[in-house]
């Protein structure tokens, strides 16, 4: 086999089809067909069948693909860690973060590294925990910053922040809430503001309403800044980062509500794979843990998921 032969299967399987794997390599169908057969016929597996105008991955091919991921994702990061080496202010740092992070808390621990690393190029995408997970599992990032990881990932937690999320409403929304036994029946009343599904907000949010056994009306909205301004003009409730809702809790457009078992801690973690960073990444730790927010891991091992409240 290839390398040429494993980025061909990777752009059929992502893409689906021949046709779309040559344009995406921008080669001929013809040489896409020849590569992929190749391949196939050296492992002796068939690795995609036909699904109607296009394929889709068998069983070998499922297995196989996520190995070629990665090990196509090493070999890049193999050749960023050489480039660090020979010149290692003008590397490249890749940074994945869940969107909330992304949007409160990498903009100013970037801002810090850049100051001090003002040669090294900077690559930081944000989405939700499952797209964040991904990029670090296909080797594409070389840090993320996120959401505890799940138990059993072959991860290292390089840093750990204090992060908590609280419900939030409009004042006016807050100020109506009764006190006592009645605030759970009024909680299961109104509309909650949800993320959008593979967002860590949004299972914490659906974790605390089935520990307070309520079913409300849920409305997803999908971003932060939409689910603020939703909340702010009093469309629901929403579990929310403290991070996020900052500036308009300083400012007396959102409230916090008093909800049992709130608020959560779900604390900040900069993760990477296991072994050696690459030295734009090994910077930007020693960097995070200078500024005092973030605290070294005491151990490599993740802890147990904490109880609400």
């Amino acid at each position: 086999m290839t390398l040429n032969q494993l980025r061909t299967f990777l752009a059929v399987a992502d893409r689906g089809s021949v046709r779309a794997a040559a344009e995406e390599l921008v080669v001929t169908q013809a040489a896409v067909s020849a590569s992929l057969g190749a391949l196939q016929k050296s492992l002796g597996l068939q690795l995609v069948r036909p699904d109607g105008r296009g394929l889709r991955l068998t069983d070998a091919g499922e297995a196989y693909v996520g190995f070629v991921r990665r090990i196509l994702g090493l070999l890049d990061e193999a050749g960023r860690a050489a480039t660090s080496a020979a010149d290692p202010e003008r590397g490249e740092l890749r940074v994945a973060a869940v969107t909330t992070a992304a949007e409160q808390l990498v903009p100013g621990l970037l801002r810090g590294f850049r100051r001090d690393h003002p040669q090294t190029g900077v690559l930081l995408e944000a989405g939700n925990r499952d797209r964040v997970r991904d990029l670090l599992d296909r080797h594409q990032v070389d840090v993320v910053v996120g959401g505890r990881p799940e138990p059993g990932r072959d991860v290292r937690v390089h840093a750990v922040r204090l992060h908590q999320l609280s419900v939030v409403a409009a004042p006016e929304l807050v100020a109506a809430a009764p006190g006592g036994a009645g605030l759970l029946p009024w909680l299961a009343s109104q509309t909650w503001l949800l993320r959008e599904p593979g967002s860590s907000t949004r299972s914490s949010t659906e974790a605390l309403l089935a520990e307070l056994d309520i079913a409300p009306l849920t409305l997803t909205v999908g971003s932060n800044g939409a689910i603020r301004e939703s909340a702010s003009v009093g469309l629901g409730l929403t579990l929310m980062s403290r991070d996020a809702a900052a500036q308009e809790l300083a400012a007396g457009r959102l409230a916090e509500l008093p909800v049992p078992g709130t608020p959560l801690r779900r604390d900040w973690y900069l993760i990477a794979h296991p072994g050696p960073l690459p030295p734009p990444a090994a910077r930007l730790v020693a960097h995070v843990l200078s500024q005092g927010d973030f605290h070294p891991a005491k151990s490599l091992a993740i802890p147990p998921a904490s109880p609400p409240g």
